[in-house]
């Protein structure tokens, strides 16, 4: 028998049966055994730091507004990453097969999850968007989903110096 070295979170050290001798080829007197080495012990995940952790939810504020039944304009928003299920889904919808153009109004209720005081987002409430939040939100899902950031590079007319700026949140015309 042999024993066997502990790995981390293995357990105590166990006594476990080893190959046994081959006729001519066991140990001599005096010998012993050379203990077989350790595993190395497997290294610890290393830590995820803020800027790898994946980024689901993105802030925006629409240019106009959207403008509830009771008169309430509401422009800070949230949308989050879509899914593969919230691009099929809305393929199946009448409305988006009698009119294709319907489809982005489908896609945005269901990936903007907050907008102003409203208890919920729907696509009646992007069909009743003006055309230039309608369009912004358009472009702004694209930021997200097709590029994974809300980020650009630009470079300063000056100085032609490169840098980014963040989209994200921001209204139309502002950087």
């Amino acid at each position: 028998m042999r024993r066997t070295a502990a790995r981390a979170g293995a357990g105590p050290v166990v006594d476990a049966p080893g190959p046994e001798p081959v006729a001519g080829q066991g140990l001599g007197l005096g010998q012993t055994a050379a203990p077989a080495p350790a595993p190395a012990p497997a290294p610890a995940p290393a830590p995820v730091s803020v800027a790898q952790q994946l980024r689901t939810e993105f802030p925006f504020e629409l240019p106009r507004g959207y403008v509830d039944a009771s008169g309430t304009v509401h422009r800070d928003g949230v949308m989050r990453l879509a899914t593969a299920r919230d691009e099929l889904i809305p393929l199946r919808d009448v409305r988006v097969q009698e009119n294709p153009a319907y489809l982005s109004v489908v896609l945005l209720g269901r990936v903007i999850t907050s907008l102003g005081t409203l208890p919920s987002v729907h696509d009646g409430v992007v069909e009743n968007m003006f055309a230039s939040d309608l369009a912004f939100l358009q472009d702004f899902y694209r930021q997200v989903n097709a590029e994974g950031h809300t980020r650009a590079a630009v470079e300063c007319p000056h100085c032609s110096e490169p840098f980014e700026v963040e989209l994200g949140g921001s209204r139309l015309g502002e950087s």
